[in-house]
């Protein structure tokens, strides 16, 4: 697991979490609770850890949702800061685009 990882799944389980604007979008387009989300954020695989990205720390997780449904979501510490986590976006990974696992892309 990524030192980002660890610091995220520890503030969800402070309960310090938010949602960004577009997540929610991203969320409502694609059917996703927030809920599944954090319930599931301690189970979470990271695929790409971004430690160094402009607007702070963040990595692409795959989760599952209450049916056991694949998701990915892209959770991120705010730059400079140490809380929340921030839940960036989320979508239902697309098969074309990964591997039948979708844990990696497809070349």
């Amino acid at each position: 697991m990524s030192c980002t990882l660890e610091l995220i799944t520890a503030l969800i389980a402070r309960g310090e979490v938010k949602v960004s604007d577009h997540g929610y979008d991203e969320l409502a387009e694609d059917d996703i609770l927030v809920r599944d989300l954090v319930r599931g954020a301690t189970d979470a695989e990271m695929l790409e850890d971004y430690p160094g990205f402009p607007k702070g720390p963040c990595v692409l997780v795959l989760q599952y949702d209450s049916d056991g449904s694949p998701i990915h979501a892209v959770w991120g510490i705010p730059k400079g800061e140490t809380s929340p986590a921030v839940l960036v976006t989320a979508y239902r990974p697309d098969s074309a685009r990964w591997t039948d696992d979708f844990r990696r892309r497809k070349k």
